[in-house]
């Protein structure tokens, strides 16, 4: 038992502890759908969301409280009223709301005031601290309809939130802002969470709710594995959104959505949309590399580029197991280090994901492709063809005619991708004198067009 628990630990904390050290000092905004808390998932968000600040993350956590709300209306004998997507704030729904978030908050706080039970951190204080950081205005009378007690944020008090944020507190925010005659009004968690990312230029807007993610061509959803697009550009967000109608109920596609486009338009790099109803949803979206839901980023994540020097340690961890069981021929430090101009990666928050070195041999106008490499988290999805491809140009660029591989496993991918098998005397002769003819490998060329 210990020695599989070893085998599945040892891994999954390497790929890990990248993202552990790349998001420390960072600020997440994190909105929790008020479905999530009634539907019983308080206790865990919180443990997730502890440890999440206790490896150095700065968290605002804005609460929504829809259904509270609602329920509190029908107990009263009103029915909830909406209108654009918002609802109509009359005095007995502000009422409600005012009950609804001060109960919220006093549940909030209690459930962080745990620690985290049963674990060496059960006796560690999660300090959270709420305030009125949030300046609102009404929203007045839209197309004839008065949303009365409803209103939108005006301003985010950026420096009481910093400073609370520096002291080493989580801040807690309702759906609730005042005017500065001291008027209350109820605002959505969506517009809060979505001003305050934007107001702190926080590294990540989080929304937890009761959809599962986006898919841009939910026709496609039979044949693809996975339900929901982990990766959203913006640029495709924004037409997905232009060409959809108008959303008013969380359950619509573009709701969540909408939010998230406009944190990205407005600095926030990334912004996500993942489901309370799996079990540590925001781990699995903050520390694994797909994620569980969709993230909205301004551009592309993963970096097709040439290696630098400070790039030799990843490269070393990503070839490392394929020269352990022979696909690679062992390259040392030194010369990876030496050779590292040569080297395409793809990159992934810090992380490199695949690779491949070119050595050119330009008195054959050809060059060899070297240690082509693909992170087995990430295989089949067409990096391999990527880190090819910008191989390809680099050769054409400095007016070479072929390149060549030279494999003992994977011959049938480079055939598929035109190369063809020679003999091992085509090598180039300051090649050939290097070929190993004991580790039988084979050569495979493919003709570069112009």
């Amino acid at each position: 038992m210990t020695s599989v628990f070893n085998f599945t630990f040892v891994p999954w904390f390497r790929s890990v502890a990248p993202y552990i050290h790349k998001f420390r000092n960072q600020t997440f905004v994190v909105g929790i759908a008020g479905e999530a808390i009634a539907a019983g998932k308080l206790q865990s968000l919180a443990q997730d969301l502890a440890m999440i600040q206790s490896m150095g993350v700065k968290i605002v956590l804005v609460h929504g409280f829809r259904p509270q709300v609602n329920e509190q209306l029908l107990a009263k004998g009103h029915a909830p009223k909406y209108s654009h997507g918002i609802r109509i704030t009359d005095e007995v729904a502000l009422d409600c709301a005012q009950e609804a978030a001060g109960q919220l908050r006093y549940e909030i706080e209690a459930a962080f005031s745990q620690g985290l039970p049963n674990t060496p951190m059960a006796d560690s204080t999660v300090r959270v601290i709420s305030g009125n950081f949030i300046t609102a205005r009404p929203v007045g009378i839209v197309d004839g309809v008065d949303f009365q007690h409803s209103g939108l944020v005006r301003k985010v008090d950026i420096a009481g939130i910093t400073r609370t944020l520096d002291m080493g507190a989580m801040v807690l925010l309702s759906p609730f802002g005042f005017s500065p005659t001291g008027e209350a009004f109820n605002l959505t968690m969506e517009e809060v969470a979505t001003s305050v990312a934007t107001a702190l230029q926080a590294d990540k807007l989080i929304f937890l709710t009761e959809v599962a993610g986006i898919r841009v061509h939910p026709l496609e959803l039979a044949s693809d594995e996975n339900p929901v697009d982990t990766e959203l550009p913006l640029a495709v967000a924004e037409k997905m959104l232009a060409d959809l109608p108008p959303a008013n109920l969380p359950t619509d596609v573009g709701f969540y959505l909408q939010h998230c486009v406009k944190a990205c338009k407005s600095g926030v790099e990334r912004s996500h949309i993942i489901p309370y109803s799996v079990d540590g949803a925001i781990l699995l979206e903050v520390y694994v590399h797909d994620g569980i839901g969709t993230m909205v980023v301004d551009e592309k994540l993963e970096e097709l580029r040439e290696a630098t020097e400070d790039d030799v340690g990843g490269i070393l961890q990503l070839i490392e197991p394929f020269e352990k069981d022979g696909t690679l021929v062992k390259r040392s430090r030194t010369e990876i280090e030496r050779d590292a101009g040569n080297y395409t990666i793809i990159e992934h928050d810090g992380v490199i994901f695949a690779c491949a070195a070119l050595y050119p041999y330009p008195e054959a106008r050809t060059a060899e492709m070297a240690a082509l490499t693909v992170s087995p988290e990430v295989q089949g999805q067409g990096d391999g063809e990527r880190v090819l491809k910008r191989v390809e140009q680099r050769a054409r660029a400095v007016g070479l005619d072929s390149i060549f591989v030279l494999t003992t496993r994977t011959m049938h991918w480079f055939i598929k991708r035109g190369f063809t098998q020679v003999d091992p005397e085509w090598l180039p002769e300051a090649r050939k004198r290097k070929y190993n003819w004991d580790r039988k490998s084979q050569v495979l060329v493919k003709k570069l067009q112009a």
